[in-house]
């Protein structure tokens, strides 16, 4: 019947778009998608044949053999190729070529093989978006990347229960600690023995009153248990889970090494993920001494520091009990205008007269085992001259979009600031930064829009430097800018130079370590 052979010619209708590759100027796949049914061997041969078929001596954006056509675009030392039938609309598929190309860059940084091969599974993502069954789909490339981030309605009620019970355990652990306190203040009162160091714990960096010693506002309450929130069900669950690295990934990416294929690692470590506390000394002595420092500091964008906070606090940690009498001979030589605070339990008078940390009762020794805070300090200021490290940036616009420059300077000399990432907010949708004149490394992030500039390093040698780049936006697309740094050198020069005891003043083998770190730091 005509019903049978038109369902016949349906099936036989050849499928537009056959597949999307990357591929060398040589013809070898780096990364290739196939939109119908193709064996490995098929498709290579295919991209193999491409080279050979274009005429070198002019310019074309297709060429044709007896059965498909080669629809392409140079991407630099790479090309760019769709595949499709010869019955296609040659417009069409070239309309299709241009959104391809366009979103590579927003996965790639630079269009070499290395980083191609390396976002292989993102352009593949990506690819689908564009093309279903042979035939474009009707996006653009904010949909492309909108679809490809995708997202979990479960995993963010998952996310919103689990910050509502670990609001629930502070809020907890604050009531204990009260009750704990409370407890304490009544076996003061009726006369019963209280535990010698019972509220001796780490000092928390919080804020101070004003004042050059203060005493009387640090209450150390030991820390209560915390009763382990509820634990949602293990069952099956439906929803979609992001992010999740199972036993089945591990399977699938050793049955790709089993069958030859080459893994390539990831590269690199976002500005986001670098580790803010600096790794502790090898070799720690019985007596070991911790001196941390951060820093909170918000600045405009054309000037003005609107607030600059820097906490700090020496940490004491005693692991033998013949060490456990001792005093901490300090070195203060910051002109700031900091203001001190010392523990409790530590000898206010002493520390005032002769710059040393001992015990009000020197019979008692500091308790083992235990990280004790014993002194803190905080400097609050506005005074643009204590800002660390300065950062400018001017965004221009121009017939393209933006010129932007970026210059940082240590004003500090004496610090050297490790692993310093400072963060570029980017307009999204409109492919990666063109990068001029660069001080050190750049990473466009164009899931988060975010052009990171990375310097290992920033010292009294390296004071200066700057980052030029160009990009479709508006001036206030680049901001906030934030930073983030460690550094071996705190801010404030406080140091412990000795630690004696007790009895006899001799010196005392110790280690030490000191750590500058980032809490927030933002242009506005």
């Amino acid at each position: 019947s005509n019903d049978k052979y038109s369902s016949v010619k349906f099936l036989f209708t050849p499928q537009v778009l056959l597949a999307a590759a990357v591929c060398t100027k040589a013809g070898k796949a780096i990364v290739s998608r196939q939109f119908v049914e193709m064996t490995r061997t098929r498709i290579e041969g295919l991209l193999a044949a491409f080279p050979k078929l274009m005429n070198t001596g002019k310019q074309h954006t297709f060429v044709e053999t007896d059965s498909v056509r080669y629809v392409y675009q140079p991407l630099e030392k790479l090309y760019m190729v769709l595949i499709t039938t010869k019955n296609s609309n040659i417009l069409e598929d070239l309309e299709t070529l241009r959104l391809f190309s366009r979103v590579i860059p927003e996965y790639c940084r630079v269009l070499e093989e290395s980083e191609i091969s390396e976002h292989c599974f993102d352009l593949i993502f990506a690819f689908d978006e564009i093309v279903a069954l042979g035939y474009r789909e009707n996006v653009n490339l904010a949909q492309i990347r909108t679809f490809t981030e995708m997202d979990s309605h479960e995993e963010k009620v998952f996310r919103a229960v689990r910050e509502t019970q670990e609001r629930e355990a502070k809020a907890e652990m604050r009531r204990k600690a009260k009750e704990l306190q409370q407890a304490r203040r009544d076996a003061e009162r009726s006369g019963k023995k209280v535990p010698a160091f019972g509220g001796f714990g780490s000092a928390g960096m919080t804020s101070v009153s004003s004042g050059t010693i203060i005493t009387d506002t640090i209450v150390e309450p030991e820390k209560p248990k915390i009763t382990a929130a509820p634990v949602r069900p293990s069952g099956p669950s439906k929803a979609l889970k992001l992010g999740a690295k199972g036993k089945e990934v591990d399977n699938f990416v050793d049955k790709l090494k089993s069958e030859g294929e080459t893994i390539m690692p990831t590269t690199g470590k976002r500005g986001s993920d670098v580790s803010k506390v600096l790794p502790p000394p090898v070799n720690m002595e019985s007596v070991h001494l911790r001196v941390e420092e951060k820093i909170t500091l918000t600045c405009g964008r054309d000037g003005g520091l609107q607030n600059m906070e820097v906490l700090g606090m020496v940490t004491l940690r005693v692991t033998d009990d013949k060490y456990g009498r001792i005093r901490l001979i300090i070195n203060n030589n910051d002109g700031k205008g900091l203001q001190l605070q010392t523990h409790p339990n530590v000898d206010k008078k002493l520390f005032t007269a002769e710059s040393v940390i001992g015990l009000k009762n020197p019979e008692k020794s500091f308790p083992l085992n235990n990280d004790v805070g014993v002194l803190k300090w905080r400097l609050q200021t506005t005074d643009e001259s204590l800002i660390p490290l300065t950062i400018n940036c001017w965004p221009s616009e121009s017939g393209t979009g933006c010129d932007v420059n970026i210059e940082y300077e240590l004003q500090e000399e004496n610090l050297e600031l490790n692993d310093v990432v400072i963060s570029i907010p980017v307009p999204s949708g409109v492919g990666a930064p063109v990068i001029g004149d660069l001080d050190g490394e750049y990473k466009h992030d164009s899931r988060r829009n975010i052009l990171e500039w990375c310097l290992p390093v920033i010292d009294a040698n390296n004071k200066t430097g700057s980052l030029e780049f160009s990009i479709a936006g508006q001036p206030n697309d680049f901001f906030p800018i934030s930073v983030s740094f460690v550094s071996k050198r705190n801010y404030c020069d406080i140091q412990v130079t000795k630690v004696t005891h007790v009895d006899g003043d001799s010196s005392i083998r110790f280690s030490s370590e000191t750590s500058f770190v980032v809490d927030k730091y933002e242009i506005l």
